[in-house]
Parts: C-alpha cells; structure tokens; sequence
C-alpha cells in the first residue's frame, strides 16, 4: 500500500473520494495478446456477474516442467503495480517499472517452476496508482475493503472460479474448474501483496461459507496455501483478519497460511494498528493449532517501500 512515506505523491482524500475511478486504458482491446518470457496477455477476461471482468496474465510452466500438470497459483498485486506500458507512461509508475506485473510474474515462475503463474490485475486504477479490487470485494475508490461473507450469488470465490474458468478456456489449458466439478489433480495456491491482500482476506471470510455450499466445496478445497505478503490498506482496520470466527474456520481448513512482512507495514508508528492486527493474526492461528510460518524480513534496515517490493523476492 502507499503510504505518505512512501515517496510517492498522494492526492487528498477529498475531492478524490467524489471523482469517478478511471477505466484502464486496455479494457478497451479485449483479446490476447503474446509477450516475451513466455507470458500471455487476457484482456477483460469475464468473471462472476455482468461487467465483472479482469485483465489478466498468464505464465506457463518452465520448459522443461510438465506442463500438462494442473497447478496453479494466482497473484494480486499492489498499488502502483500494473503493466509495463502503462506504468511507463505515469511519472511515478515510471520509477518502479522493476516491479511491474510482467516482472512480478517472471518473479513467480521463478518460485513456482512446475505451476501455472495469474496474475490479476486490479479492476480499478484509481489516479492511476491506487488497486481497487472491487470485483471481489466492496471498496471504496482507494481500494480500502468491507468485508462481508459469503453469498450463493456473488463473492470473491464465485467471481476468482469464473476468472479462472474463463481465462483457461481462452489460453487453450486443459482441464479447468468446472461450475459443478474440479478434476481431481487441480491445485491452487494464492499470494497477496500489499493492497492484494484484500482478496485474501475476503476469501478467508468467505471460506467457511464457500466449503459448506456443495456447488462451491469442491473448488474451495484445492487451495492448498495462502501467502500474504506485505498486506497493507487506506482503512483504518482490518489490514490483516481479526474476526475470531473467520480465523477459526480459517485454521480448521487445513489451508497452509504464509505471513512474510516488512517494517514498512508491520512497524509504521502512524499506522501502529498493522503491527497489532498482524500479531494477532499470527497469534491466534498458532493457538488454533495452524501453525502459520511468518517471516518478518530487513528488519535491521530502515522502512522503506524499496523493501516493502522486495519481498515479493524474498518470500
């Protein structure tokens, strides 16, 4: 998330909290298209519910790897990250072309050699910096959530299986989630990063309910790992899950949980409640016998959003 020390410029909450969010540019050439690196480009890329739509990438798995296995591992990434072209076309985006979604992806392969690499790009780039994933979760134009749970009609699964249902389908990938059944060798793992984690989150208050609707169990069920990296938002709470409940049923899921954290986030005096809620977090699930494994990495360097992006290195 950006922060006022982040050292990038952030415009005033108010007259911005009126302005309508700006269309990203390349929803309007729906289609794909062929990058280097091997990665594949699926403009607006239909979800759950009408004008539900994402763009995403894809990269297979590396030579060399079997690529015919079925696992996959989805990505949502943070404020100011979006694609190449369009962050070199943004003065401040211009600055952090490093951590662009095409190099996060490459990031990916790189640790998950034998998976089948998404990412998700944000649905809203508010001022062009700020991730609003507001097909998976309410939130405001800054991208600061409202968590609810889970719902037969609409909801962070339904929308995160149509997305995949859709985007396998057009990339040619054989056997993908079906509406009503999953083939028995898909796996899923997800991975926040900063504003991203708000998917995650979502889903963890969503997970209880998703596992006990049969129409939605068998998907729900192959997720294998959660990673939060970073997790950071504009709200004034709920950064990383509190709700006792959500966590329980989190803990019982057999989901794996991963917490990798900066100082940028975890030790910001001007948002001292990050630090608690992630405490918390990782506190409560190990007394509910989850046994998340953390890391809390430069922690014997100053904050800094340098690092903050480096933990997508790191983790």
């Amino acid at each position: 998330m950006l922060t006022a020390n982040s050292g990038v410029t952030l415009t005033p909450a108010a007259g911005a909290m009126t302005s309508p969010p700006e269309p990203l540019g390349l929803h309007a050439a729906a289609g794909r298209d062929a990058l280097g690196g091997g990665l594949q480009k699926l403009l607006a890329v239909p979800g759950h519910g009408p004008n539900r739509v994402n763009d995403l990438l894809l990269l297979r798995p590396h030579s060399g790897e079997k690529e015919e296995g079925n696992q996959h591992v989805v990505f949502f990434h943070g404020d100011i990250q979006n694609f190449q072209e369009e962050m070199s076309l943004q003065a401040e985006g211009s600055r952090w072309l490093s951590w662009s979604l095409e190099e996060v992806a490459l990031l990916l392969g790189r640790r998950f050699p034998r998976s089948h690499v998404w990412v998700v790009r944000a649905s809203r780039m508010y001022l062009h910096k700020f991730s609003c994933y507001h097909n998976f979760v309410e939130s405001n134009v800054f991208g600061a959530p409202e968590h609810s749970g889970y719902s037969e009609q609409v909801g962070a699964f339904h929308h995160l299986r149509a997305l995949l249902i859709h985007a396998m389908q057009r990339a040619h990938l054989p056997r993908p989630p079906g509406p009503h059944a999953v083939p028995p060798d898909f796996s899923l793992v997800l991975v926040g990063f900063s504003k991203g984690c708000v998917v995650l989150n979502q889903m963890a208050y969503e997970l209880a309910g998703a596992r006990s609707d049969p129409r939605m169990a068998p998907f729900a069920e192959r997720i294998s790992d959660m990673f939060w990296l970073d997790g950071g938002h504009p709200g004034g709470s709920e950064t990383w899950v509190t709700d006792a409940q959500v966590l329980k049923e989190l803990a019982a899921s057999g989901v794996s949980v991963h917490a990798h954290v900066t100082p940028y986030e975890v030790c910001d005096p001007m948002r001292a409640w990050v630090g608690r809620e992630y405490a918390h977090f990782i506190q409560s699930l190990e007394e509910l016998g989850a046994c998340p494994s953390r890391k809390l990495h430069f922690q014997d360097e100053p904050a800094s959003i340098q690092n903050h992006f480096r933990v997508l290195q790191e983790f």
